[in-house]
């Protein structure tokens, strides 16, 4: 099959076209920047007429839409980029899909589910009143109600899925990017950073989870909404401890702080139906996974020697 994946630069595009191609798809991707790799085309989702050049000169049987703007303060201080990119953009493809009738997956996010402090199945959505706690959180159920619009109308085929604490390699470190990467490029520099006391997450490794995105294509089925998530939650404090331990550090560069504003405390996500439907699941471990990913981005960074005890591992 041939398939495109918008953002495919990304964090997560990245990871998702090396398991796509092992598989012997022939895969695509498209992002704002320019670059000389093969199967590749410069794209701004925002803009319907490069996207409908690019939709109309290939054929794909999927477009997985993982391209969008990241995180809940990123939404606040770049509303503008965040709303045009993650609404306006995705309305875009999914015009054309109902003009080219690809079947696509849609990248959705846990932020939906916003202030409910339960186990987050995917149904939740439909029988309780939920609050999102942030214009991030939003847009991305405004995406998703875009796509049940579209199926509804004009019978197009997508399968929505809501990621959790996706880590890992490839991920370069902003201001408005998660726990795992901040954690990592501030103790690697010496930088204070804060950790949130009482905040708990699941932590899932993206080469893991490129393997159910990836089992999707294998398994379609249109109209669905999975959770991938992992069965086991963290105190963010025991995440930071195991970075500073694994980098021979103590904790002298953290400030720790009570509740973080405007975001849930605990995410507990349901992810049984990813499980049956796709063989969902997440072998690596949080240490080995975070021992990789500090490898990764010691290089990244040019990061001399980073402290054996990373090494030996």
């Amino acid at each position: 099959m041939k398939v495109l994946i918008t953002g495919g630069l990304g964090f997560i595009g990245t990871n998702l076209t090396a398991e796509l191609r092992r598989r012997g798809y022939e895969t695509w991707a498209c992002d704002l920047t320019h670059s000389d790799r093969d199967f590749y085309r410069r794209c701004d989702i925002r803009e319907y007429r490069q996207l409908d050049k690019l939709l109309s000169e290939q054929a794909f049987d999927f477009v997985y839409h993982a391209a969008a703007e990241y995180g809940r303060w990123n939404g606040e201080d770049y509303y503008e980029n965040m709303w045009m990119t993650n609404a306006v953009g995705t309305k875009n493809v999914i015009r054309l899909q109902e003009k080219h009738r690809f079947k696509m997956v849609q990248f959705s996010s846990a932020e939906v589910y916003g202030d409910f402090t339960g186990t987050m199945a995917e149904n939740v959505m439909d029988d309780v009143p939920l609050k999102q706690m942030n214009d991030y959180a939003m847009s991305k159920w405004v995406n998703e109600m875009q796509v049940l619009n579209s199926e509804a109308m004009f019978g197009t085929e997508t399968v929505r899925i809501r990621l959790f604490n996706v880590y890992g390699p490839h991920e370069l470190y902003t201001p408005y990017r998660g726990v795992v990467p901040t954690f990592i490029y501030k103790a690697l520099h010496n930088q204070l950073y804060t950790v949130y006391r009482g905040h708990k997450r699941t932590f899932e490794f993206v080469a893991d989870v490129c393997v159910t995105l990836a089992n999707i294509a294998d398994r379609f089925r249109a109209g669905e909404v999975y959770n991938i998530s992992s069965d086991k939650q963290y105190e963010i404090k025991y995440l930071s401890d195991l970075i500073l331990g694994q980098l021979g550090k103590d904790d002298k560069l953290v400030t720790y702080k009570n509740a973080e504003p405007f975001t849930t405390r605990v995410k507990r996500g349901d992810q049984s139906k990813a499980k049956n439907d796709l063989n969902h699941s997440c072998p690596t471990s949080l240490e080995a996974g975070i021992a990789e990913t500090i490898r990764w981005m010691a290089e990244a960074y040019r990061v001399p020697n980073p402290q054996a005890a990373i090494m030996r591992q």
